[in-house]
């Protein structure tokens, strides 16, 4: 009985002992992470695009939710970032305007249908587009409203610049930069209209040049305007690039530089020179390595 006892105690111990050493071979004992805080750095960020349970948590008050989560849910789910915002009493100035935009311009739309009457194919798309209108600033004033402890969201950047481009510049207060972007979406925007104009025109005259009726009797060839269609239609995908590139860059700066307002660089610039214990790699895990002394320079800017 003794020697049960005696065998049980030596497990016992041995377990006891055993434990913080199996702690330092663990897996994190090899890939130490620095960045312990950086799912509360980045939670405005892209690290999770969508979570049905961090938004509808966040519409009953349950959980913070991103910003970026709150409005790609609201896309869909319209008005739930005034809900998460406890603004209640914008929910029905929003449902009530969708609703009275909608279906006026169903109803022109309707009689436009019947009649041919080019008046109520303009209210038609007017009314349309309010629909259009309040749905975007829906979107707009969630995000502007959003509460959180951060003065200064990325994410609430990234949003500005998607719904109106450059807003997110001025969010930065990098007001200088919007003349830039719009000069470019502009003159890509303007490229681009030309450019399908003339790749139309070139297209019919080659369709009526190529005809069988061969009543065609224009001052540019078949061959010449198939020549112009496939350049003018070239031009025009070019412009539909540039157009988004510009478009997507600034979208991509107000991010960029969102995250960069706490960055700080300072004129004082310092050099720091000190004594130093050098371990070598896994001398803590297997403790059977000698540190070594050395020097260590700490530049400071």
């Amino acid at each position: 009985m003794r020697k049960v006892i005696g065998i049980l105690l030596c497990i016992g111990l041995f377990l006891l002992a055993g434990h913080p050493a199996r702690g330092q071979f663990r897996e994190e004992a090899f890939s130490q992470q620095y960045n312990d805080d950086a799912d509360s750095l980045g939670r405005d960020s892209t690290d999770v695009m969508f979570s049905f349970k961090e938004y509808f948590g966040g519409l009953r008050h349950k959980r913070t939710p991103q910003i970026g989560t709150m409005f790609a849910g609201s896309t869909v789910f319209i008005g739930g970032q005034q809900i998460y915002n406890r603004q209640y009493w914008k929910l029905p100035v929003i449902y009530g305007g969708l609703a009275a935009t909608a279906g006026l311009g169903i109803h022109y739309r309707r009689q436009y249908n019947e009649s041919g009457d080019s008046h109520d194919k303009l209210l038609s798309s007017l009314f349309f587009a309010g629909t259009g209108l309040i749905y975007w600033g829906t979107l707009l004033d969630g995000a502007a409203f959003y509460k959180n402890d951060n003065p200064h969201l990325p994410g609430r950047a990234t949003i500005y610049s998607l719904l109106l481009p450059g807003l997110g510049q001025a969010y930065n207060g990098e007001y200088w930069k919007i003349p830039l972007y719009y000069t470019g979406m502009v003159v890509s925007a303007s490229l681009l209209v030309t450019n399908n104009t003339n790749y139309h025109r070139y297209k019919r005259i080659h369709n009526e040049a190529t005809s069988g009726d061969g009543t065609y009797d224009g001052p540019v060839s078949a061959q010449a305007a198939l020549y112009y269609r496939n350049v003018f239609r070239r031009y025009r995908d070019y412009s539909i690039v540039a157009l988004a590139g510009f478009y997507l860059l600034q979208v991509i700066d107000a991010n960029v530089f969102a995250y960069m307002q706490d960055f700080e660089v300072t004129d004082d610039i310092s050099l720091h020179l000190a004594p130093a214990v050098i371990a070598p790699e896994r001398t803590y895990a297997f403790g059977n390595n000698q540190p070594a002394f050395g020097m260590s320079l700490g530049l400071r800017f």
